[in-house]
């Protein structure tokens, strides 16, 4: 081979590797390869932030697949889980290409502050699609939005019980109308295997206030699903196996990985979630634990004051399932004392 035919071969070469890699963030994976890196969110109105990001570029061609967790930071199961994930997923093994963000909310899990950003008091789940000049929460979402959302063609949205959540594993499965995205996610939410699926009918579906991850990629016409397991900061074994193990799951279903898929046959549809919120600040008492069904009208707990008197005695408005009860003492007005999930009167 001469000179001039050798160059042409490793330039050709050279551009057919760069056509191949796939970057998110600071992250470069070729095919076969596993990279790590940040999506760096620019300082605004307040301090930029790094989420950390991997890309696993399998070894085969095949679809975009993104696992995201952590938009509340003390959701620990979810965010263990997805770190399980990061070690244990093979590119060798995998046709296409999965994305990985085991921690959206980095400032929450460092203060250990629940629900919320700290560094504006937003919710890393309540305001996508985001904005360029907005508060970290809204440039963290829209960035999110371009870099994962964008690029991806199916996304699972990973949340557990928060510290003040005791939570009974579940899933959310939000049909949009379009059939073929429809049985494409409602295979994925069954692949899965969660024994609970509540039916998320009423989503916004203006593009611009989108407002949750999972929606927004619905809305952007890609199918997903958001699962949810553990409780009240705890990491137990079972919780994140369902996570991991379901994951790898869908991955199959979804023809990212070899084998066949183990969906639950005959899961408890949810046709709505009904809130029971506190309405004076106090100490809770529970009376009911996470994943009870409860009839209307009985009672969930009692509410003292800080002389043990009791000063409400909240009530289940309808029939269903404890999806999660209020895991702490502490009742602020507002607070959610218990999210009761309807069973539907058929599955869907």
């Amino acid at each position: 081979m001469s000179i001039h035919a050798l160059v042409s071969f490793f330039l050709l070469s050279t551009i057919l590797s760069a056509q191949q890699s796939f970057r998110v963030g600071t992250a470069t994976a070729a095919p076969g390869q596993k990279a790590t890196g940040y999506l760096e969110v620019p300082a605004g109105v307040d301090p930029a932030a790094n989420i950390p990001v991997v890309v696993v570029n399998g070894a085969k061609p095949g679809k975009v697949l993104a696992l995201v967790s952590g938009a509340h930071g003390t959701e620990y199961t979810s965010i263990i889980a997805i770190e399980r994930l990061i070690g244990a997923l093979d590119p060798a093994q995998i046709s296409g290409i999965v994305i990985l963000v085991p921690l959206v909310n980095i400032a929450s899990f460092e203060q250990k502050v629940p629900h919320v950003n700290p560094i504006d008091n937003k919710s890393m789940n309540r305001f996508y699609p985001g904005k360029a000049d907005g508060t970290q929460t809204e440039r963290a979402s829209f960035l999110i939005t371009k870099q994962i959302i964008d690029r991806c063609d199916y996304l699972i949205d990973y949340h557990g019980g928060d510290l003040d959540e005791s939570l009974r594993p579940y899933a959310y499965w939000g049909p949009t109308g379009h059939d073929a995205q429809d049985r494409i996610s409602k295979e994925m939410v069954l692949a899965f295997g969660l024994d609970h699926i509540i039916i998320w009918r009423e989503r916004p579906t203006d593009p611009a206030a989108t407002r949750y991850l999972d929606n927004t990629a619905s809305v952007h016409g890609k199918p997903s699903i958001v699962v949810e397991a553990g409780y009240a900061g705890t990491t137990e074994t079972d919780d994140i196996a369902l996570l991991v193990n379901g994951t790898l799951s869908t991955m199959r279903a979804l023809k990212l990985l070899p084998g066949d898929p183990h969906p639950i046959e005959n899961p408890v549809w949810l046709d709505k979630i009904v809130d029971v919120l506190g309405e004076q600040l106090g100490i809770f008492y529970p009376l009911v634990k996470r994943g009870a069904y409860v009839e209307a009208g009985m009672k969930l707990g009692y509410v003292t004051d800080f002389y043990g008197k009791i000063v409400a005695e909240p009530r289940a408005p309808v029939a269903g399932v404890i999806l999660h009860v209020n895991a702490l003492p502490t009742l602020r007005k507002g607070d959610n004392i218990a999210n009761i999930g309807v069973v539907a009167s058929h599955a869907p």
